[in-house]
């Protein structure tokens, strides 16, 4: 059974006005546990339940070793390690003498960082046979030019505290992509008027 993938188009970082091109895989579903367990028995001598419960004390043995601050290196898939992010309710730690320092109460394991192992990759990339799909993906929007885009996320700055991707995404009618790229471009164009704060899933953009 082949893969699919699609071309998708994303606005050039650099500001050079260009699209630029990138294949995707299309995702047709998600593997669980159960699936997992009967692929692996069905290829060596354990029973389906024993591999499921092996699979679930590996999760429970990787966050034991994470939480004592080890990374955990899997031969031939990949290595986890702990990623820290600063609680919901807390401002980032300024690097003023006086500022108030963060503590170990404001800070809080965030995500959990994966770095996969050559072998797998290359194993992957072995079975993988890929065809281009037939359908097209779905376009942002082109209502709006960059510059009346960033004027629409100042107005919004101006009457809310902080604009997100999502929110972005439904004043502008751009893709997830297109609007995370975009706006990490005014975040870093200091004339923009727009900053970022936070990290991972909770970054948000801020009036500066």
């Amino acid at each position: 059974m082949s893969a699919q993938y699609i071309m998708k188009k994303m606005p050039d970082i650099h500001g050079t006005g260009e699209e630029i091109t990138y294949s995707q895989m299309v995702m047709t579903g998600q593997t669980g546990t159960r699936e997992l367990a009967e692929y692996i028995s069905a290829k060596c001598a354990f029973a389906k339940g024993v591999t499921e419960g092996v699979i679930l004390e590996l999760g429970e043995a990787l966050a034991h070793e994470m939480a004592m601050g080890r990374s955990v290196k899997i031969e031939g898939i990949g290595v986890f390690s702990p990623a820290l992010a600063l609680r919901e309710d807390k401002e980032r730690e300024k690097t003023d003498e006086n500022a108030v320092h963060r503590n170990a109460q404001s800070i809080v394991v965030g995500n959990i960082n994966f770095r996969a192992d050559k072998r797998l990759v290359g194993e992957t990339r072995r079975k993988c046979r890929l065809e281009r799909a037939h359908w097209r993906p779905r376009r942002s929007s082109q209502k709006y030019v960059p510059e009346q885009r960033l004027d629409i996320a100042r107005k919004y700055l101006e009457e809310n505290p902080y604009l997100t991707v999502r929110i972005y995404c439904r004043l502008t009618g751009l893709l997830k992509s297109s609007a995370t790229t975009e706006l990490r471009k005014w975040a870093h164009t200091p004339e923009s008027g727009i900053g970022i704060s936070g990290y991972g899933s909770h970054r948000i953009y801020i009036k500066e």
